[in-house]
């Protein structure tokens, strides 16, 4: 994008919200410029519990409003990026001093028809002593109850949004901060800095929105000089993986004596994720990590029902992010709403500004339509809303069904190792098309760096992805850094590295001579 140019919408901030709406916005015909100040899915969005779910435990919040349109967007969004989201069935063992079985079948019988469900299988009580899930757990426990909800590759479903936006016209900056905005009549000019190479740029824009997560109130406190009428609370969540504790592929949902409820998932076929926390956090969003206690505090909940206790000695890999939630006066942490609000500031004779308030990734693509509905006054000429039937990148499967999608790519693709074919398909879709262009053997996958990374992966996730780092590779677009040693992301990091100095250094393209 040339210095100086005008877009409609200057978006910043590279989370699942931000580049929802970017996608959002190009699909309508707009012009969409989105700045990230790091690589996409940096913070909050590649933080979470990997879930698309309804909420069940909002429902004693009696925020049936919330639970429904999460619940609407889960039955959406598992036919938009079956490849990434994936039905994941969930048990609560029962204990009656903490809530009585009428109360929990009450809330399940509301979570099954608070929302119109087609792929998904109701709720239903269980016998351990029957149920495979019971096999880890304490034999004190005897009964409980099974539902539904789904798993998500939370980075990739952030990066599919921006090269589905990207693919329809929008320009995507990652690793650049807005540093300045000047509020016109009629527009906003905004200095933009590469953290890369130090460069400044300007653009000029009719709108902007701020999507900057955590940041977005000292975004408008700073470089947008506009008061909000909302304010976010800083609510740090962290998130434990072990190795595989169970040998089933359902979920886990405890309750704790606190009254919160403890996760945990299947996890990249030999883990177990375990989360999460729910602490209030002041510092800096960007430095943000777990805690000692919060590790001892995901270990004891889930002691309490395992047969086998599990100690911070297991754990292989720890995460935490900060959730930018709503305001709101109440104590727990853990009862502060996960809905959101949108704040339009349209003044006569000013260029108007947007701010997204709070959220959870399960009602992003709600929360961008309704962003486009409200700037739709703005932009006459806006088309109207598309996102609720197109798929997302390699999410086009015939009939939303992956399994039948991935019997076929391994029919195709026999020569491929079936770990690696079924991890391409989930986290690719029908996109591995484009990553296998024209190879037909393991030979042509280049450069093995370690577990089933190989470098035509790699050169794709670079070419596509927007991936420049280790960390964006391993971390973000996959979660191999769970299965690398340090001697092949070491090799990773030096092969990084000397491409980005073949590139830097390759002759710029002759000029066209003169016909």
């Amino acid at each position: 994008m040339a210095s100086g140019e005008i877009v409609d919408l200057l978006v910043v901030g590279g989370g699942v919200n931000g580049a929802g709406i970017a996608r959002d916005a190009a699909g309508r015909g707009l012009s969409v410029l989105l700045c990230e100040q790091d690589d996409l899915a940096s913070h909050t969005s590649s933080a979470s519990t990997k879930l698309i779910h309804g909420g069940l435990r909002y429902l004693e919040h009696y925020e049936f409003s919330l639970v429904r349109k999460a619940l609407q967007e889960r039955e959406l969004l598992l036919r938009l990026a079956p490849h990434i989201i994936a039905p994941l069935r969930f048990v609560m063992p029962h204990v009656s001093s903490l809530r009585p079985a009428w109360m929990i079948r009450a809330g399940l019988f509301l979570y099954d028809n608070l929302s119109k469900r087609e792929l998904l299988p109701g709720s239903r009580g269980i016998d351990f002593r029957k149920h495979v899930a019971g096999a880890p757990l304490k034999k004190t426990l005897s009964k409980g109850f099974v539902y539904s909800d789904a798993s998500v590759q939370d980075a990739r479903l952030v990066v599919l949004n921006a090269m589905d936006a990207k693919e329809r016209g929008a320009t995507i900056l990652t690793r650049t901060r807005m540093i300045q905005a000047r509020q016109g009549s009629q527009y906003w000019d905004a200095t933009l800095l590469s953290t890369e190479t130090g460069e400044t740029s300007e653009v000029r824009a009719r709108c902007i929105v701020n999507a900057a997560g955590p940041w977005v109130a000292s975004l408008l406190n700073g470089a947008l000089n506009t008061p909000a009428q909302h304010h976010i609370r800083l609510v740090k969540g962290s998130h434990i993986v072990t190795k595989r504790l169970f040998d089933h592929d359902h979920a886990y949902i405890f309750q704790n004596p606190d009254k919160r409820i403890v996760f945990a998932i299947p996890y990249e076929n030999d883990f177990t994720l375990i989360g999460t926390t729910d602490v209030e956090y002041s510092a800096d969003p960007s430095k943000v990590g777990i805690s000692e206690e919060e590790t001892a505090y995901l270990c004891e909940s889930v002691s309490r029902y395992f047969e086998t206790a599990v100690t911070p000695q297991q754990v292989v890999w720890s995460y935490a992010g900060v959730r930018p939630l709503l305001e709101e006066e109440v104590a727990n942490p853990s009862a502060v709403t996960r809905d959101y609000k949108l704040e339009l500031r349209n003044e006569p004779g000013l260029a108007p500004v947007l701010s997204v308030f709070g959220g959870k990734i399960t009602t992003y693509r709600r929360l961008a339509e309704e962003v486009m509905e409200h700037l739709q006054p703005l932009f006459g000429y806006m088309k109207s809303h598309w996102t609720a039937h197109e798929a997302l990148p390699g999410g086009d499967i015939a009939n939303a069904d992956f399994a039948e999608f991935l019997r076929i790519f391994q029919q195709r693709h026999a020569w491929l190792p079936a770990s690696l074919a079924t991890r391409y398909a989930r986290a690719y879709g029908t996109r591995t098309a484009r990553l296998l262009d024209g190879i037909h053997d393991v030979a042509a996958l280049g450069e093995l760096f370690g577990a089933d990374l190989y470098e035509v992966e790699v050169r794709y996730l670079m070419r596509n992805e927007w991936a420049l780092t280790v960390e964006d590779i391993l971390w973000r677009r996959s979660k191999l850094g769970l299965r690398l040693d340090a001697v092949a992301v070491d090799r990773l990091r030096t092969w990084l590295q000397e491409q980005a100095q073949v590139s830097v250094s390759a002759p710029a393209p002759a000029a066209a001579m003169p016909a």
